[in-house]
Order: structure tokens, then C-alpha cells, then sequence
């Protein structure tokens, strides 16, 4: 008999569930070990804040799920083929029209937006999943699993040498998304290519053209895999058939997640995923992001400005499965709020540290209450609110036993968790390396423009604040007197 989580831990982790649309206790299909699998970035440009929202919020989950005592094998692939723009079954890669723009090989396009990735993603204090996947190292696995839905009659090859899955095949396709098949209209997300039996099919492998670069060859002749077949082989290799979390944004709902779902329990005769969570979107002041809007911002730019811990703070004052609002107001209130908390935790350090204290009953409350937060859906917001109380308590007792409690609670609990790093001393100075460095863009831009009085203006004045500007030809850094 399964025990529960309430008996193992005395806690009782619950988990929304977008399969049932519920929150439901999370009870692992292998006793102490998790399996994890989210739907990792398509590398054709810098990591914006969507990612941030996203890798923090599984950050979180993988995290949480560590302290509770389980062993979790946390899959994340890296897209780097089949991904064509507008996530549509036919058309232009994604990684290729980059590659074209910036005139240099897509692999190139690829292995460098994926340095980008992962240095954003450290910045952001993300742990690194156990397994990256790249889409590009599973060929001959993609050919196999496709091979496998064309031999049971779920997939069929057309003349034009392409492959797609047969949804009517499926009777249960559209149950992650609650969709018939006649809400699955002809061209939404899915692109209608002639080739096709019905327009909602999709593509599972696709035949390259010449000018196409990123090819394999195949049963079918050369060509590349769909983007959906892609995640579903990855998981499989190192999950297997049934695995307890799949994640990603809740734009990956449809197609991409209900794609995998009708493929791999085709392919595999059994379950896909017992939990699927996904986290909500980024607004940019309370538009969506978008390039077309001009509100498109990436991280490596936002760094400039902002201490990407703040960042991190910032995003977790939101639950997972809430949107969240960029705007420099709020992450003003954000940096003053972090700083707060953070100037409390530095007081309470000082005090001399002893291992034989006595547990205080006010701050195990607390701890209890923010346990009991993250243990109801991730809920994060709930959790930082408690952090305010325990910022209050230092800020007003002269109990140096009650100040150890609170250190303890942090280190042990807090910071383990949420993966924030409450040291005032470094924070300011990140705070401030982030502040200089945006002072030097906006310089560099002014010369551009040919500014030059206004250029002049900025670097005097940093000088006589002790701090020195260095130009060469791989650009500007500094150093303090």
C-alpha cells in the first residue's frame, strides 16, 4: 500500500494537477523517487523574462521537493531543430531564420543562445536540472519512436516523404486540454500543410529541402523531427513509459503537451504523466510580452539594471500559476522589500551562535505556517509573507535565543527553498555592479549617437565617485579607485 505523504513526512504536498484541473496530494509512482521532465528553451535568441518566470517556478518545485527528503531526476531538454516559427508543421526554423540574421551556422545560433541560457539561469540561482537533453543528440531514438506509431498504424507517410500522427486514432486527444477534436480547428497552432489527411494532424518528422540545413536521413528519406515528437522521445529515454512530472508554461498546453501526451501513450501502450503543472505567464505592465509589442525584455538586459536575485524575489512574490506583472514601480518595491528583510537577517547574524538552543515556539509557528504554504501548490507568496513577521520580531526583541531560532529557520529552511541569499553585504555590492554596469550602456549608447559632451559628462562623473572607465575594443568595464 502506498503511504502518503502526511504519514512519511508529516506533511501533505499538494500538487494542481492541469490533467484533473484540481490540486491533488502528490504521491510519487516509485515510493521515494520523483521523475521530472520540463520543456526547456528553444535556443534561438536570449533568454527573456518568460524564462525567468518558468525555470524559477520548477526551480522551486525541484527545490521543495529536495527538502521534503525525495531522490528527484530533474529531465530538461534544450530545443535546438525542429522548433519552426509559429510553432507551425510547416515553414522556417527557428534556429535557421536566426542563423540566416546573424549570418553564421545555426549550430553556432544554437550552442550560443544555449551559453546564454544557462549563464542567466545561474545568475538566477537555478539549480542545473541532472540531465540536459539537446533535440539534435536523439535522432536515431525520434526515428525509432516514429517508426514504431507508422508499425501500429497510428502515423502514416505521405508522398511528399513527410510523417504526421493521425488524431482520429487518438480517441482521447484533447483531454489534457479539454478540447473535442471539433474544437481543434484547421490552423490553429497547427499550420494546415497540403500533405495532410486532416489539417489538425501533426507533423512527427518532416522532409528537408536542399536549402534546408539542419537534416538527418531517415526510413523516409532526409528530413528533421516535429517539435512535439522531440520531448516525448527525451523523456521516455530517461524517464520511461510513466513518470510523475512533466511542467512548462501554460502556453505549452496546446499543441505541444496534448501532442506528446496522444504520442507517447500511442507509442508506449500506457500513461504519459501522472502530474502535469504548469506555470502562468509574464505580463510586462499589464501587456502581454511580445516583440511586435516593444515590450520584449531579455534577461542579459534586465541584469543591467536589476540584481537578477531581485529578480528571483520578485517573481516568487507571485505563485507559480499566477501571471506576473513586470514594472520597474513594482520591482522598485521588490529591491526595497528584499533589502529589508535582508538588512533584518544581517542583524540577527550578529549574534553569537550556539548550538544548544532552545527551540522558540513563536518562530517553529512560523517555520510550520510557511512549510504548510509551500506544501499547498508552491505557494510562494504565502510563504515571503511570513518572512515579514520573522523581519518584524528582529527588528523589535532583545531574545538572543529567539535571533538563533531565526537564523537557523533561514539557513535551514528559507534559503534551501526559495534559493534567495539574504546577505546584505552582497546584495549591495551585486546591487551596485548592476547600477554601474546600465550607467555604462547608456554611455556607450550616447556615444553612438555621437554624444560625445553627454558620453564625457557620465565618465567624469563617475570618476569622481572612484570609479574608472576602461574602453578597448571588446568594449567597457571598470574599476574603483
Amino acid at each position: 500500500m502506498i503511504k502518503s505523504n502526511e504519514e512519511v513526512r508529516g506533511v501533505s504536498l499538494k500538487v494542481y494537477n492541469t490533467k484533473t484541473n484540481q490540486k491533488e496530494e502528490f504521491i510519487p509512482l516509485d515510493g521515494n523517487n520523483v521523475g521530472m521532465y520540463v520543456c526547456g528553451p528553444t535556443v534561438y535568441g536570449y533568454p527573456h523574462l518568460g524564462h525567468a518566470k518558468s525555470y524559477i517556478s520548477f526551480d522551486i518545485i525541484f527545490r521543495y521537493l529536495k527538502y521534503l527528503g525525495y531522490n528527484v531526476k530533474y529531465v530538461q531538454n534544450i530545443t535546438d531543430v525542429g522548433h519552426l516559427v509559429g510553432d507551425a508543421d510547416s515553414g522556417e526554423s527557428k534556429v535557421e531564420k536566426q542563423a540566416k540574421i546573424e549570418k553564421i551556422d545555426p549550430y553556432q545560433i544554437a550552442y550560443k543562445y544555449e551559453i546564454s541560457y544557462f549563464e542567466c539561469m545561474e545568475k538566477l540561482n537555478i539549480l542545473k536540472p541532472d540531465i540536459s537533453c539537446r533535440a539534435t543528440g536523439h535522432i536515431i531514438e525520434i526515428i525509432e519512436m516514429i517508426e514504431t506509431l507508422v508499425k501500429k498504424g497510428y502515423a502514416y507517410v505521405t508522398k511528399e516523404n513527410n510523417v504526421y500522427f493521425d488524431i482520429e486514432k487518438f480517441k482521447d486527444y484533447g483531454k489534457l486540454s479539454n478540447r473535442s477534436l471539433d474544437d481543434t480547428l484547421s490552423g490553429e497552432r497547427i499550420s494546415v500543410a497540403d500533405d495532410k489527411k486532416r489539417p489538425e494532424d501533426f507533423a512527427l518528422w518532416k522532409f528537408a529541402s536542399d536549402s534546408h540545413l539542419m537534416k538527418w536521413p531517415s526510413p523516409w528519406g532526409v528530413g528533421y523531427p516535429g517539435w512535439h515528437i522531440e520531448c516525448s522521445v527525451m523523456a521516455k529515454k530517461y524517464l520511461g513509459d510513466t513518470f510523475d512530472i512533466h511542467g512548462g508554461g501554460m502556453d505549452n498546453i496546446f499543441p505541444h503537451h496534448e501532442c506528446e501526451v496522444a504520442q507517447s501513450e500511442c507509442a508506449n501502450g500506457c500513461e504519459f504523466v501522472k502530474y502535469f503543472i504548469h506555470n502562468n505567464l509574464v505580463t510586462v505592465n499589464g501587456q502581454k510580452m511580445g516583440k511586435s509589442l516593444g515590450n520584449f525584455i531579455t534577461l542579459p538586459d534586465l541584469f543591467e539594471k536589476y540584481d537578477p536575485l531581485i529578480i528571483r524575489f520578485f517573481t516568487l512574490l507571485s505563485q507559480y500559476r499566477r501571471p506576473t506583472d513586470f514594472d520597474d514601480n513594482k520591482l522598485t518595491e521588490a529591491v526595497k522589500s528584499y533589502k529589508s528583510i535582508s538588512k533584518a537577517i544581517s542583524k540577527s547574524r550578529l549574534v553569537k551562535q550556539n548550538e544548544n538552543f532552545e527551540k522558540d515556539e513563536e518562530i517553529e509557528n512560523i517555520k510550520n505556517k510557511f512549510l504548510e504554504a509551500m506544501s499547498d501548490d508552491f505557494n510562494t507568496a504565502l510563504a515571503i509573507s511570513y518572512l515579514y513577521e520573522i523581519t518584524k520580531i528582529i527588528n523589535t526583541t532583545k531574545d538572543d535565543n529567539k535571533l538563533i531560532n531565526i537564523n537557523h529557520f533561514i539557513d535551514e529552511v528559507v534559503s534551501p527553498i526559495l534559493g534567495l541569499d539574504f546577505n546584505e553585504e552582497k546584495n549591495e555590492k551585486t546591487l551596485d555592479d548592476s547600477l554601474i554596469n546600465y550607467i555604462i550602456k547608456l554611455r556607450n549608447k550616447a556615444r553612438e549617437e555621437k554624444r560625445y559632451d553627454t558620453s564625457d559628462d557620465i565618465r567624469d562623473t563617475l570618476l569622481s565617485l572612484g570609479i574608472i572607465l576602461n574602453d578597448s575594443k571588446d568594449g567597457t568595464n571598470y574599476e574603483l579607485k
